[in-house]
C-alpha cells in the first residue's frame, strides 16, 4: 500500500479531504506533489500559465513539459504518483468572482501566487466567502540561506508561511522555495487532521 509508512491513521482521513491550490509554479507544484504523496484524496489545482525553461530551477516540471499548460502537466504527474487521487485541473485565470465557484468544495485553500496584489485579493475573497475555512499563504522564499527566519504565522484563519521579508528580486532557489511550499503543505495536513 502506498501510504503504509504514513503516520498511522492519517491516510484514512486525508483520502476524504479536498485542498485547492491556487497557482502551480514554484510553490504550487511542490505543494501539490507533497499533498498527493501524503494521501490527500482530492486536489483542485488552478493556473493559466505554460511551463517555461526558467521554471525548471524550482518547479516540479521537466524539459518535455515546456510549452504545455502547467495544470495539465502537473495533473499528469500527480496521477502518476497516486492514480487514485482525484485531480481537478483548472486552466484559467483566477479572479475574486470565479474562485467562489471553482473552490467551493475545498476544505482549505493554499495560495501559491507570485504577485503580492494577487495574493491579497485571493486571501481577502476567500476569507470573506469562507470565513470558517483556512487559507495558507506563502510570503518570502527568495534568496539563499537564512532558514531560521522561515516560519508559519497564524492570524485567525490565515496562515502565512515564509520569512515575510525577502522579495523575488533576490532570486529564487529550489531549496528555499521547496521549504516554504512544504511548510504550507504541512500546515494544511495538520489542519485537515485536526477535525
Amino acid at each position: 500500500m502506498m501510504f503504509a509508512r504514513n503516520v498511522p491513521g492519517t491516510a484514512e482521513v486525508l483520502k476524504n479531504k479536498t485542498v485547492a491550490v491556487a497557482g502551480c509554479g514554484g510553490l504550487g507544484s511542490n505543494i501539490a506533489i507533497s499533498l498527493v504523496r501524503s494521501g490527500v484524496g482530492h486536489l483542485i489545482i488552478a493556473d493559466f500559465d505554460k511551463v517555461e525553461l526558467s521554471n525548471l530551477n524550482r518547479q516540479q516540471y521537466v524539459r518535455e513539459d515546456i510549452g504545455k499548460p502547467k495544470v495539465e502537466v502537473l495533473a499528469k504527474h500527480l496521477k502518476n504518483i497516486n492514480p487514485e487521487a482525484e485531480i481537478t485541473a483548472i486552466n484559467e485565470k483566477l479572479d475574486p468572482e470565479n474562485i467562489k465557484e471553482l473552490f467551493k468544495d475545498a476544505d482549505i485553500l493554499i495560495e501559491a501566487f507570485d504577485l503580492a496584489s494577487s495574493k491579497l485579493w485571493l486571501i481577502e475573497s476567500w476569507l470573506e466567502t469562507n470565513p470558517s475555512k483556512p487559507v495558507i499563504a506563502g510570503s518570502g522564499m527568495s534568496g539563499l540561506g537564512n532558514f531560521e527566519k522561515i516560519h508559519a504565522r497564524i492570524a485567525g484563519n490565515l496562515y502565512i508561511c515564509g520569512d515575510e521579508i525577502s522579495e523575488m528580486t533576490m532570486g529564487l532557489m529550489a531549496p528555499r522555495v521547496a521549504i516554504v511550499a512544504n511548510l504550507q503543505a504541512m500546515t494544511a495536513l495538520e489542519l485537515l487532521l485536526k477535525d
